[in-house]
């Protein structure tokens, strides 16, 4: 995955959000809990990239680079 289908994927989800500068995604509200769950299911689903319980914390879903982060750790095991 790269990190613009990355940037694709959240902006399906919010096309009103910059996802290239945003920060604080859960802390701000702009991303909620199902959405965490959609961005982890389409991961799962079209990029075989597994998230783990512990995995789904605000930190890692708090910007698009720190979520691009972590998928680019999973793909890497």
């Amino acid at each position: 995955m790269t990190f613009e289908q990355l940037l694709d994927l959240l902006s399906d989800l919010h096309p009103e959000v910059d996802f290239l500068h945003a920060e604080g995604l859960i802390d701000n509200k702009v991303l909620t809990s199902f959405d965490v769950v959609s961005i982890a299911a389409e991961l799962s689903e079209t990029y075989d990239v597994e998230l783990g319980a512990v995995d789904i914390v605000p930190e890692n879903f708090n910007s698009a680079r720190a979520l691009f982060a972590l998928i680019q750790k999973r793909e890497d095991e």
